[in-house]
């Protein structure tokens, strides 16, 4: 039991190469850290080849990275967009509308270069819900 006013989600293992947790809780927000689709051949997770399929694939891995916050794609209000190549953004957007049927919240779009293959990656700042807010003990 913690009296802090900040939640985290997926928070890294000791050692981890990545120093972030996937998301916090606080104020009534959610905010999830930059994720692209997952991929792990290993496993048979594949990324995706083309900008719509990684698009489909990291909005997918955002929606339950927030249901485990307490949140929804649904309750999204701020989305960073992080491309790797400009000449993507027409196919990512055209992917990125349809998860977004009631209303397209505020969006930043950049070009990213961290050491991944990934085409395009995600972050974002979601509303609570109440009862995730009210769950702390």
């Amino acid at each position: 039991m913690s009296d802090s006013p900040i939640e985290f989600f997926g928070e890294p293992e000791a050692g981890s190469p990545r120093p972030f947790s996937l998301a916090t809780r606080a104020g009534g927000l959610v905010f999830v850290s930059g994720q692209s689709a997952p991929h792990d051949p290993a496993r048979g997770v594949i990324r995706g080849e083309t900008p719509a399929q990684q698009v489909r694939e990291a909005l997918a891995y955002i929606t339950r990275i927030l249901e485990e916050a307490g949140s929804g794609l649904d309750r999204v209000v701020q989305v960073t967009m992080l491309i790797t190549d400009p000449a993507d953004y027409a196919a990512c957007n055209a992917e990125y509308v349809k998860h977004f049927p009631g209303g397209l919240p505020a969006r930043h779009t950049a070009r990213f270069g961290v050491p991944t293959e990934a085409l395009v990656a995600f972050s974002c700042i979601a509303l609570a819900r109440a009862e995730a807010e009210g769950s702390r003990t």
